[in-house]
């Protein structure tokens, strides 16, 4: 369930705003609270991230989420792997924009 996109996004996410509310995780993920509540935990559990508590200026209890250094380890290869996988999609892509071009070329020829 936990795919390199979302480790990518959710580590890169968290790495830039340490306390990102849950809530604000998973609308910038475009997934519900409970999924991003399980994929933050799979990552504690793993050691990826560490969770602290801190109170913030509407005295609210709230959490820190901090990249570990296996999670900035892990961070690079996931963005590698992540990169590897939209270049191998720009490459379809483009491969299809190709064909579907000559064929509107060959048809208007006719």
């Amino acid at each position: 369930m936990l795919t390199d996109e979302y480790r990518y996004k959710i580590l890169k996410l968290v790495q830039e705003k340490p306390d990102i509310s849950q809530r604000e995780l998973a609308k910038a993920l475009g997934v519900s609270l409970g999924k991003t509540n399980f994929c933050l935990k799979a990552l504690v559990e793993v050691g990826l991230l560490k969770v602290s508590n801190f109170r913030n200026s509407k005295n609210k209890l709230a959490y820190m989420y901090v990249l570990t250094p296996k999670g900035i380890e892990h961070k690079a290869t996931v963005t590698i792997n992540f990169l590897k996988h939209k270049i191998k999609e720009y490459e379809q892509l483009a491969h299809e924009i190709a064909e579907l071009r000559n064929e509107v070329t060959d048809d208007l020829q006719e």
